[in-house]
Order: C-alpha cells, then sequence, then structure tokens
C-alpha cells in the first residue's frame, strides 16, 4: 500500500462511516518513516489527555517531589480552573468505581496512575494532576519540546467547559509523546519503562488493537466523549521493531460505529506499515 493509496483508504473509511472529522500520524521505528494525515487538526483531547498527565507525573517523580510508592489522600473534591469553585467527579461519569470505593483510605501514585491510563479513571487523574499541579504539568510539556498537547483543565470541571476552557490535542503532538516513550526518552529510559508497562495494561481494546493480528501487542490510551472517540498507541509485531499510530476522530453525537471505525484505520494502518494485504 503506499502513502496516496493509504491517504484514500482512510478518508473512505471516514466517509462511510460518517465522521465529521479523522486526523492520523504515524511513525515506524522499522524504517524511520513518517506518515500524517490532518496531524495538526486541533481534537477535544477526551481521556488521551491522560498521557500528557501520566508524563508530568513521571517528571515530578524523576525530580523526586514524592516516589511511585507515594501514597495520596482519596478524595473527590478539586478546584474549577475558572473561578475557584468546587467541583466533583460523578461516580457515573467515571469508567473506574475502583478510585471512588476508596474514598477517604490512601492510595500509592503508582496505582493511581495505573487506574488512571488502564481503566481510564476520572478520579485519578485529578488526584494526579492536583498533586503536579497544572502549571507544573505544562511546564513539563514544554521541556519536553512537545508541542500539540493544550493541557488546561482537571476532568469533568462543568465550569470550565461551558467557558470554552478544554484540553486539547492534536495527532502529531500525541505522536510525539509516544515516541519518546518508545525510544526511552522520556524524561528518562527508566520513566519510559514505567509508563510504557502502565500503558501495556489498558484494557479497553475496541479500537486500534481490534484492527490488527492476535499476536500484536498494543501500549495505548483511549478517548472518548459525545463527539470524540481517539486511540494512541505503539503497535508491537513479532521481531519488527514498534510503530506508533494515533487515530482521532470527530463526530455528530449520535453518530455510531466509531470503535469499528478506529479499528478499521489501524488496519489499514497496519497494512501500510508491514505490506500485508487485506
Amino acid at each position: 500500500m503506499t502513502e496516496a493509496t493509504l491517504r484514500d483508504t482512510v478518508l473512505r473509511i471516514g466517509e462511510e462511516a460518517k465522521a465529521a472529522a479523522i486526523a492520523v500520524a504515524a511513525y515506524d521505528f522499522e524504517h524511520h518513516t513518517a506518515w500524517s494525515l490532518n496531524p495538526a487538526r486541533w481534537f477535544h483531547a477526551a481521556s488521551t489527555i491522560k498521557v500528557p498527565v501520566l508524563l508530568s507525573v513521571y517528571e515530578a517523580i524523576e525530580q523526586r517531589r514524592f516516589e511511585p510508592y507515594s501514597r495520596l489522600h482519596v478524595r473527590n473534591r478539586f478546584i474549577s480552573v475558572v473561578d475557584g469553585r468546587p467541583f466533583r467527579v460523578p461516580l457515573e461519569r467515571d469508567a473506574n468505581a475502583g478510585v471512588h470505593a476508596a474514598l477517604g483510605r490512601m492510595l500509592t501514585v503508582h496505582e493511581l496512575a495505573e487506574h488512571m491510563i488502564v481503566t481510564s479513571s476520572n478520579l485519578a487523574t485529578n488526584l494526579l494532576l492536583d498533586l503536579v499541579g497544572i502549571e507544573a504539568a505544562r511546564a513539563a510539556l514544554v521541556r519536553l519540546h512537545l508541542s500539540g498537547i493544550d493541557l488546561r483543565r482537571g476532568v469533568e470541571d462543568e465550569m470550565a467547559w461551558e467557558a470554552g476552557i478544554n484540553n486539547r490535542v492534536t495527532a502529531a503532538g500525541l505522536c510525539d509523546a509516544l515516541r519518546l516513550i518508545e525510544d526511552g526518552k522520556a524524561i528518562s529510559p527508566e520513566a519510559s519503562k514505567a509508563m510504557l508497562d502502565i500503558l501495556h495494561q489498558q484494557r479497553f481494546r475496541s479500537g486500534i488493537p481490534a484492527g490488527l493480528p492476535e499476536d500484536a501487542r498494543v501500549a495505548h490510551k483511549t478517548g472518548e466523549i459525545s463527539t470524540v472517540a481517539h486511540d494512541a498507541g505503539i503497535v508491537y509485531l513479532g521481531d519488527r521493531d514498534a510503530y506508533v499510530v494515533v487515530i482521532l476522530t470527530e463526530w455528530a453525537p449520535e453518530t455510531g460505529g466509531r470503535q469499528e471505525t478506529i479499528a478499521r484505520i489501524s488496519r489499514a494502518v497496519y497494512e501500510y506499515m508491514t505490506g500485508a494485504s487485506a
């Protein structure tokens, strides 16, 4: 499959699914080549913003601000970036009830990082973001030379959402972040390995992994709200070097078939990377 064929295939998949917008960025460590479609287009990040939060947590660990097994009190009260009013993460709007069940008790930073990525806990995300600090997290991304990622607020900050303050990402930005992690250059080789270990445990597998052979391994993070569905990951296939693929999609709220669309795009990128036939 040529680059032009891949572009036509991805556009056709998006048109057939009635997606409002699609962006893809991919990098192949085997051949040191890149491919992209709309890589600089901004999308609401949904839960893919948790990868930049993870990076900021591990930079703070590297700075010895705390340790992976430092214990953190689990609470559900946060402050809006807009006006300082408190807000909470509703249990029904969180993908993981386990962290809510730990309210009033202690969890380690490592446990919260796993909950944030593996089961996409919004409560764990806000606890970690509060621990690091939004400005410190943003500064960490600058130090990593990551553009195309705009971390502005915690999850479920409705006052910020109403004010138009949202976390945003581009396919290129997330691709660069995952490239750093796979290359061992995200903060340190040890931090990169720790983050990879967490990303490999991802439980939501109906996106990128669903388009791959059964023996493929994927370290990734998904994200979905009413208007977007994303998946961003590092794909490992047999003896070849890994490749990174980021698939961002935007939708009308009532449109279905989102995960199937991401899986089909993942398959097309796989065929392009490996030369496999459809």
